[in-house]
C-alpha cells in the first residue's frame, strides 16, 4: 500500500479534527487489523501493523504462538516448525509472518473506514472533555456559529458549545459571527460525544467580569462573598475587604463608576447593587434589602424564618418589583424572609421594639462571650508559647552547661599536659643561671702544707674577729646567700661538662716546674731535719 498518499490523508485528519499523529496512527492500525480479520474471517487472529516511513510502506504481520501440540494453525505453530524459521525460538514465544492486504474486499475496506471514523470521534470526544472539564464556571470568549430558536452554537476554538434558551439573556439579540463572553456551565461525555454547555445568565458571569475589571478582587484583597442575579433585571453582590484601609464597595465601583459601568454595559444595562458583607445575619439582611430602610430583623419562634419590620412607606421598596428585591435577598442569604410593616406588627400585639432590644442584648452577650473565649484561647496559646520558650531556654541552658563542662574538662586536661611538659620555675632559673654565670677556675695546687704556712694560717685565724648581726634583715640576707651558694654548689656538682682553666705562659711554666719537683722522690733524700730545729725554736 502506498504510504505517501495515506500520510497526506492522515495529516488532513489531524488538522481538521485537531488530533495528534499518534492518535491517528493508533486508530488506523486498529482499523487495518479489524479489516484483515474480516478478510480472512478469523476474528481471534493476532495482527500487528507497522508503519515504516523509510520504505513508505505499511507492513501487516500475523502472529502465532509456539506450542507443543497445535490445535489451530491460524493461531499456533509447533516448536519444530518454529525452529526452521529461527533456531533460537522457544515455547511460548510469538512468530510473526508478514501478510498482504492488497486483496481486501469491499466489506473489509468499509469496516476499516467505519472503525477509523469511530476511533477519531472517540479521540475527539476525549480531547474536548479533557480540555474543558477543568474550566467549568470559568469565563471564555467564543464566536457565534449558528443561531436557532431553542439554542445558539458558540465556537470555542477547540469545541463547539451550545447555549440553551434558558441560559440566554432576554434583552440580547445574537448574530452569527458575534464575539461574546460566556460561562462554561456544564461538560458532558456520552456515546454521541462530548457536549459543552455555556451560559450568559449565570451569576458567575458577573463575578468573573468584576474579577477582570477590579484588580483588588484579582489580587485577593477584596472578596466577593455572595452573589444573586435576576437575569436582565438586577444583581446583588456582597463584598468584603481583607484590609481595613481598602474600601470594598469603592474598589468595585471604581473612579466615577468606571469599573461597574463596564460590567453594566457587558450585561446590556442590568442593574447591580453592591453592599458590604457581614457575618451578622441581621446586618446582612438589612444590607441585602437596600435601598429599603429596615427597622428590625426578628427571629420567628420554632422556625428558620426571619421577620423583617419596615416603615409603612418602605414595604414596596423592600419587596421590589414583582418581588425581585426580597427574592434576591433570600437567594443571597439563604434565609426565609417575611416582611411586614410596623403598623401590622403592632396590630398583632407584637412588641417589636422589646424583641429587637432582647435580640440585640443576646447578640451582644454572644459577642462578648465569643470575645472572652477568644481572649482565653489567646491567653492559653500565649502561655503555651511561653512554656515552650522556657522549655527551649532550659534545654539550651542545659546544652550550654554540658558543652561548658566538656570544654572545661578538655581545657583542664590540656593544662595538665602543658604543666607536665613545662619545667618548674626553679629548674628554669637554675638553667638560666647556669648559662649566664661564668664558672670559677681554681688552679690545681698541691696538698702539701709546710709548718710555716700552718703557723701563719693559725695566727691569721686568731686575728679574725666575728661581728654580731646587726638586724634580722642581715640574717635573712645571709640565709639567702647561703641558699644561693648551696644551689650553686649543686649546679656545679651536677654539671655534665668539664671546665678547663686558662693560664698565662708564666703560670704554665711554674706549674710544669712544680709537677717536675713533685715527680721526684725528694722526700726520700737524706735530709738533715735537725738543722731546721733551731729555726722553729726561735719562732
Amino acid at each position: 500500500m502506498n504510504f505517501k498518499d495515506l500520510l497526506k490523508a492522515m495529516h488532513s485528519i489531524e488538522e481538521t479534527n485537531m488530533l495528534s499523529e499518534n492518535i491517528v496512527i493508533d486508530a488506523l492500525s486498529e482499523a487495518i487489523s479489524k479489516a484483515y480479520r474480516k478478510h480472512i474471517e478469523i476474528p481471534d487472529v493476532q495482527v500487528r501493523v507497522e508503519f515504516n516511513q523509510e520504505d513508505s510502506q505499511i507492513h501487516v504481520f500475523q502472529q502465532r504462538t509456539i506450542v507443543e501440540e497445535v490445535e489451530d494453525e491460524e493461531l499456533e505453530i509447533s516448536l519444530f516448525d518454529a525452529k526452521k524459521l529461527n533456531p533460537s525460538l522457544e515455547l511460548g514465544q510469538v512468530v510473526e509472518e508478514e501478510v498482504s492486504i492488497d486483496g481486501f474486499g469491499r466489506a473489509a475496506v468499509l469496516l476499516a473506514k467505519n472503525v477509523l471514523k469511530q476511533k477519531i470521534r472517540e479521540a475527539q470526544k476525549q480531547n474536548v472533555y479533557d480540555e474543558y472539564i477543568d474550566k467549568v464556571q470559568e469565563m471564555v470568549t467564543g464566536v457565534i456559529d449558528k443561531v436557532e430558536d431553542r439554542f445558539v452554537l458558540v465556537n470555542l476554538d477547540k469545541a463547539q458549545a451550545m447555549m440553551p434558551r434558558s441560559a440566554q439573556m432576554p434583552q440580547e439579540k445574537y448574530k452569527e459571527g458575534q464575539r461574546i463572553r460566556v460561562i462554561i456551565s456544564e461538560v458532558n461525555k456520552d456515546t454521541k460525544g462530548s457536549q459543552v454547555l455555556v451560559s450568559r445568565a449565570d451569576a458567575n458571569l458577573v463575578k468573573r467580569l468584576f474579577e477582570l475589571e477590579v484588580p483588588e478582587i484579582y489580587q485577593g484583597v477584596v472578596e466577593i462573598k455572595a452573589i444573586a442575579r435576576e437575569v436582565g433585571e438586577r444583581t446583588k453582590m456582597a463584598v468584603y475587604s481583607h484590609k481595613p484601609e481598602v474600601d470594598a464597595i469603592g474598589a468595585c465601583i471604581g473612579p466615577r463608576g468606571s469599573r461597574v459601568q463596564v460590567v453594566i454595559e457587558e450585561l446590556k444595562g442590568e442593574k447591580i447593587d453592591i453592599f458590604e458583607w457581614s457575618d451578622d445575619v441581621t446586618e446582612l439582611i438589612k444590607n441585602a434589602l437596600s435601598p429599603a430602610h429596615v427597622l428590625a430583623v426578628l427571629p420567628v419562634a420554632d422556625s428558620k424564618n426571619l421577620l423583617v419590620v419596615v416603615e409603612d412607606d418602605q414595604l414596596s421598596l423592600a419587596i421590589g418589583k414583582k418581588g425581585k428585591n426580597v427574592r434576591l435577598a433570600v437567594n443571597l442569604t439563604g434565609m426565609k424572609i417575611d416582611i411586614k410593616t410596623k403598623s401590622d406588627v403592632e396590630a398583632q400585639g407584637i412588641d417589636w421594639k422589646d424583641l429587637a432590644l432582647q435580640e440585640t442584648m443576646k447578640k451582644e452577650a454572644e459577642r462578648l462571650a465569643k470575645q472572652a473565649e477568644e481572649a482565653r484561647r489567646m491567653a492559653e496559646l500565649e502561655q503555651q508559647r511561653e512554656q515552650e520558650a522556657l522549655q527551649a531556654a532550659l534545654s539550651m541552658t542545659q546544652q550550654e552547661e554540658e558543652t561548658t563542662t566538656v570544654v572545661e574538662d578538655v581545657v583542664e586536661k590540656e593544662e595538665e599536659k602543658i604543666i607536665e611538659d613545662v619545667p618548674l620555675f626553679e629548674e628554669v632559673e637554675e638553667k638560666v643561671v647556669e648559662k649566664r654565670r661564668k664558672p670559677t677556675i681554681k688552679p690545681k695546687v698541691s696538698d702539701y702544707v709546710s709548718k710555716f704556712e700552718a703557723l701563719a694560717d693559725a695566727s691569721r685565724q686568731d686575728k679574725t674577729v666575728t661581728k654580731p648581726a646587726k638586724s634580722k634583715n642581715n640574717d635573712k640576707l645571709k640565709e639567702r646567700e647561703e641558699d644561693r651558694k648551696i644551689k650553686l654548689a649543686d649546679m656545679l656538682r651536677d654539671k655534665d661538662y668539664s671546665i678547663r682553666p686558662e693560664y698565662s705562659e708564666e703560670e704554665l711554666e711554674e706549674i710544669r716546674r712544680q709537677e717536675e719537683l713533685e715527680s721526684q722522690d725528694w722526700y726520700e733524700d737524706d735530709i738533715d731535719y735537725d738543722e731546721f730545729d733551731s729555726y722553729y725554736d726561735e719562732q
